[in-house]
C-alpha cells in the first residue's frame, strides 16, 4: 500500500543516493498506477452492478429460480457466449422485452458448431429443461429433443454423493425395473459415470462391452457406445450425465463431444438444488457458517488449514488459504501470518509438481470424495532451496471449502511405532530386571505371551522353571547360570505352561548389564513365541511324504491325459483328400502338461456322399477335459450317420453333454459339405465362427449365428446357415487357443487373424503353418486349426 512506500511525517528521513531515489520513485509510480487501475475498476463495477442485478432479476422471473441460481446461470451463459457478465447482462436486459433469452444464448452455440440443426436441438432441449421442475423431466426432455436426433436411445443423470456414491436422479429410455435396480451405486464401484467423476472429464467408450464396466442398461445396450459427462459449476462437480447409443461409437468423438457437454451443462441447475448436494448453511448466513468452520478447525488436535476456492471467470484457478490453526507448522518455518490470506500456489508453488497435492485438492473439491495418504512427500521452497518432508495428509470438502490436514512425521515417534508393530508381528516381548532393587519391567506383548493381564506382577527369571515344562528344566538352568553367574549373553527354548492351560513354545534371549566395577546390576532381554514355527516344521515333516505321493499321482494323471489326447488328436496330420475337398489339420497341445485341454476335430465322409466337418473345445484341462472330448467326438460321429443337418446335430449333442456326461460344457462348430453343389451348411454352439478365404485373395468371417455352448442348458435352438463355396476357396475352423490374449478384446484378435489370412498366398498346408507361426496368443491353451480347400467340380 502507499503507507508502505512513503515514510510517515514524524519519521527521520535519511539521505540516500540518487540512483536509489530514482528506483524508489519508479516503484512509487508503479504503485500509484496499480491503485488508479483498481479505483477505475471499482467505479466500473459499481456502474455495472445495477445492470447485472437487473439481468439476474430477469433470469429469476424467466427461469423461476433463486437469486443464487440466477447468478450462476448468468456466469455460465456469459462464459459460453464468450462475453463478460456485464456484456451478457446488457444483452439479456435488451432482449427481455421480446422474451428471447434462450435464442440469444443458443444462437451463439449454433454459430460455434456451424450446424443449424444442432442449435435447434439445443434450443429445444434447453426450453424443456428450463420448464422442468425436476431432474427426471430434464432427462426426458434432453433425450427427446437433443439426443434422439444424434442416434442415442437412453440417458441417465447421476447425482454425486460426498462419499463418491452415485444416485440415479433421472433417466429416460430405460425400463422401470432397470432404473430401480440402478437407483444407487455404492462408492468404489467402477462404472463409466464414476470414471468421469474421478477424471473430471468426458469419458468416451465406443462400446460398453469393450470398456468392461457395469452400468445401467448393460444387458440390452452392451454392444452400444457410452458417453459420460461430468456437470457442475465453479469447478465443483455435482453429477454425471451418461448417454447411451445402441450401436458402437467412433473412437474419436470429434465435434459431437462439445454438443454433448453442452447438453450436460443443462442439467446442472436442477441437480444443484437436489437434496444432499448443497451443504447446509447456518441461520446467520454463509459468513456465520464459515466462522463456525474456522472454530471447528481451531478445535482440531491436528495441524490444519482451511482453503477457499478462487474462481476466475467461473473456473477454478487456485485456492486461498483462508485460515490455519495454531497447530499448523509451515514446512518452511514461516509464521502463520505470512501464509493466511495468500493463494496456495503463491505460498507452495511446488504443490503443482510431482507430488500431485494440488490435483488431489482439486479432485476432492470437485467430487467431494475424501483423500488420505500416509508418508506423502511434500516439497516447499525455503530461500529458493527445495525442502522435502514426509507428511500424513487428509483432504476433505466442507460446504464449498476444503479442509487440509498435514501432519509432519516425527522420526522418533515413527520409529517407536515401527518397533511396536515389529514386536507385535514377531510376537516378541521385551523385559528388564534390576537384580539390585528387584524391579522388573515388561512390555505389553510379554504380558500377552504369558496370558496375564497388564496389571499383573511381572515374573522374575528365577521363576522361569516353575512356569515351564519339567523336561525343559535342565536347559533353563544352564541359561540362568550363563547369564546370572558367568555374566555372558545366552538363550534357550522351552515350553511355557500358562495358567489358562495353554502351552506355548518360547525362545528367550538375555544379556547381563554390569557397572563400572564389573558388578551385575540388571538383566535385559526378550521372549519370542515360536509356536507357529515349531508346529509348521512338524506339519511339514508329517506331510512331506504325502506331497511327494500327490505329486507323483498328478504327474501320472497328466501323462495319461496327454497320451489319450495324442492318441486321438495327433499334433500334426497330413492332408486328407476327400470327395470335392482337401482337408489339413494343425494341432498344437499346450506347452505345460498340466494344461492338457479338450480341443478336438473330425472330418468324416457320410453315407449320403456329404462330408461332416467339426471342431470343438471342451472347457477345462486335464483328464476330465480329455475324456469329455472323446465322448462328444464319438457321439457326433454316431449322430451324423442319421443324415441330419448341423443344427439338429448340435441340438442332439447338447442333450448328450447335458445328460450323459459329467458336467461337461464345450463349444463347437459343425458343418456338412456337399461336393456336388459346393454348398456348406453350418451351425455353431458358442464357438468362434469360421473364416473363408476366397480364391481372389479376400477373406471374410462367417456371421455370428445364434447358439449357446453345449451342456449349459437342456433345451437350446441352434441357427443354421448355408454358404456357397467355389473351387479354390479355403474354409478355416479354429479354436480360441489360436487368438486368445489376456490384454486384447476378442474382436481385435479376430480382425488380426483375418488380415493374416488375406495377406497369405500359399497353399493350404503352408497357410495353416503360417497361422500357427504368427499366432500372438498368450494363454498357453491348446490350439486346433482345420483347413478345407474346395477342389472338386459340380
Amino acid at each position: 500500500m502507499i503507507g508502505d512506500e512513503l515514510p510517515a511525517a514524524d519519521e527521520q528521513v535519511v539521505a540516500v543516493p540518487a540512483a536509489q531515489v530514482s528506483a524508489n520513485l519508479a516503484r512509487l509510480a508503479d504503485t500509484v498506477a496499480r491503485l488508479r487501475g483498481e479505483v477505475d475498476h471499482a467505479h466500473a463495477v459499481a456502474d455495472g452492478r445495477a445492470l447485472i442485478e437487473l439481468a439476474k432479476g430477469v433470469l429469476m422471473e424467466r427461469l423461476h429460480c433463486t437469486p443464487a441460481d440466477a447468478a450462476r446461470q448468468l456466469e455460465t451463459l456469459a462464459e459460453r457466449a464468450g462475453l463478460t457478465p456485464l456484456e451478457f447482462a446488457a444483452e439479456v436486459v435488451g432482449e427481455a422485452a421480446e422474451d428471447r433469452i434462450t435464442e440469444v444464448t443458443q444462437e451463439f452455440l449454433a454459430q460455434a458448431e456451424g450446424e443449424e440443426s444442432v442449435a435447434v436441438r439445443l434450443r429445444t432441449a434447453e426450453s424443456g429443461v428450463l420448464a422442468a421442475g425436476d431432474t427426471q423431466r430434464v432427462a426426458e426432455s434432453i433425450l427427446e429433443h437433443a439426443l434422439r436426433p444424434l442416434g442415442a436411445t437412453a440417458v441417465a443423470v447421476w447425482l454425486a454423493g460426498p462419499d463418491g456414491s452415485l444416485t440415479l436422479a433421472g433417466s429416460a429410455g430405460f425400463s422401470a425395473e432397470e432404473a430401480a435396480r440402478w437407483r444407487y451405486v455404492p462408492p468404489g464401484v467402477a462404472t463409466p459415470a464414476r470414471n468421469a467423476l474421478l477424471e473430471r472429464d468426458t469419458v468416451w467408450h465406443p462400446t460398453l462391452s469393450g470398456a468392461g464396466l457395469p452400468s445401467i442398461g448393460q444387458h440390452t445396450l452392451a454392444g452400444g457406445g457410452r458417453v459420460a459427462v461430468p456437470t457442475g459449476t465453479g469447478g465443483r462437480i455435482i453429477g454425471v450425465v451418461e448417454m447411451c447409443w445402441p450401436d458402437p461409437l467412433p473412437a474419436e468423438p470429434g465435434r459431437q463431444r462439445r454438443q454433448l457437454e453442452a447438453l450436460a451443462e443443462l442439467c446442472a441447475h436442477t441437480l444443484d438444488t437436489s437434496d444432499g448436494v448443497v451443504a447446509p448453511v447456518a441461520a446467520g448466513g454463509p459468513g456465520d457458517f464459515l466462522g463456525e468452520l474456522v472454530d471447528f478447525v481451531d478445535g482440531l488436535h491436528d495441524p490444519a488449514v482451511l482453503l477457499s476456492p478462487c474462481l476466475d471467470g467461473g473456473r477454478l484457478s487456485d485456492f486461498r488459504i483462508h485460515h490455519a490453526n495454531v497447530r499448523f507448522a509451515d514446512p518452511g518455518g514461516r509464521p502463520r501470518s505470512r501464509i493466511v490470506g495468500t493463494r496456495l500456489l503463491e505460498t507452495y508453488p511446488l504443490a503443482a509438481g510431482e507430488s500431485g497435492l494440488l490435483d488431489m485438492i482439486q479432485r476432492v473439491y470437485a467430487t467431494g470424495e475424501p483423500f488420505r495418504a500416509e508418508s506423502m512427500a511434500v516439497t516447499t521452497l525455503v530461500d529458493q532451496v527445495p525442502l522435502t518432508v514426509l507428511t500424513d495428509i487428509s483432504v476433505t470438502r466442507f460446504a464449498g471449502n476444503v479442509l487440509l490436514i498435514l501432519r509432519i512425521q516425527d522420526d522418533a515417534a515413527k520409529l517407536a511405532v515401527l518397533l511396536q508393530h515389529a514386536q507385535r508381528l514377531g510376537r516378541i516381548g521385551g523385559f528388564e530386571e534390576n537384580v539390585v532393587t528387584g524391579a522388573i519391567t515388561w512390555n505389553s506383548e510379554l504380558f500377552a505371551l504369558y496370558g496375564l493381564p497388564p496389571t499383573a506382577t511381572p515374573l522374575s527369571l528365577t521363576e522361569l522353571a516353575a512356569h515351564a515344562h519339567t523336561d525343559d528344566a535342565q536347559g533353563i538352568g544352564r541359561f540362568l547360570r550363563a547369564v546370572l553367574h558367568h555374566r555372558r549373553p545366552s538363550s534357550t527354548a522351552f515350553r511355557l505352561q500358562r495358567s489358562d492351560g495353554v502351552a506355548r513354545h518360547i525362545r528367550v534371549v538375555a544379556e547381563p548389564v554390569v557397572d563400572g566395577r564389573g558388578e551385575l546390576v540388571a538383566v535385559r532381554g526378550a521372549y519370542q513365541d515360536v509356536s507357529s514355527q515349531h508346529w509348521t516344521e512338524v506339519a511339514l515333516a508329517a506331510t512331506r511324504d504325502r506331497l511327494a505321493e500327490s505329486e507323483q499321482e498328478s504327474i501320472e494323471r497328466n501323462r495319461l491325459a496327454l497320451q489319450l489326447q495324442h492318441a486321438i488328436m495327433p499334433p500334426a496330420k497330413g492332408p486328407v483328400d476327400m470327395p470335392g475337398l482337401r482337408a489339413a489339420v494343425r494341432y498344437r497341445p499346450a506347452e505345460k502338461e498340466h494344461l492338457v485341454g479338450g480341443d478336438w476335430y473330425d472330418a468324416v465322409a457320410l453315407p449320403t456322399g456329404e462330408v461332416l466337418l467339426c471342431v470343438g473345445d471342451v472347457a477345462g484341462h486335464g483328464i476330465d477335459a480329455a475324456t469329455g472330448m472323446v465322448s462328444l467326438r464319438n457321439a457326433l460321429r454316431g449322430l451324423a450317420a442319421t443324415g441330419a443337418g448341423p443344427a439338429q446335430l448340435l441340438t442332439w449333442l447338447n442333450l448328450v453333454a447335458y445328460h450323459l456326461t459329467d458336467h461337461v460344457t464345450a463349444t463347437a462348430v459343425a458343418a456338412v459339405y456337399d461336393p456336388a453343389t459346393r454348398k456348406l451348411r453350418w451351425a455353431r454352439a458358442g464357438h468362434l465362427p469360421p473364416i473363408v478365404r476366397h480364391r481372389d485373395g479376400g477373406a471374410t468371417t462367417l456371421p455370428l449365428l445364434r447358439g449357446s455352448l453345449l451342456g449349459a442348458v437342456r433345451d437350446v435352438a441352434y441357427q443354421e446357415e448355408e454358404v456357397q463355396l467355389a473351387e479354390g476357396d479355403i474354409l478355416l475352423i479354429y479354436t480360441d487357443g489360436l487368438i486368445e490374449r489376456r490384454d486384447r478384446p476378442v474382436q481385435e484378435t479376430v480382425s488380426r487373424l483375418v488380415s493374416l489370412v488375406k495377406g497369405h498366398d500359399g497353399g493350404l498346408e503352408h497357410q495353416l503353418d503360417t497361422l500357427l507361426t504368427y499366432s500372438t496368443a498368450d494363454t498357453d491353451d491348446d490350439t486346433c486349426v482345420v483347413g478345407i480347400e474346395v477342389t472338386g467340380g459340380r
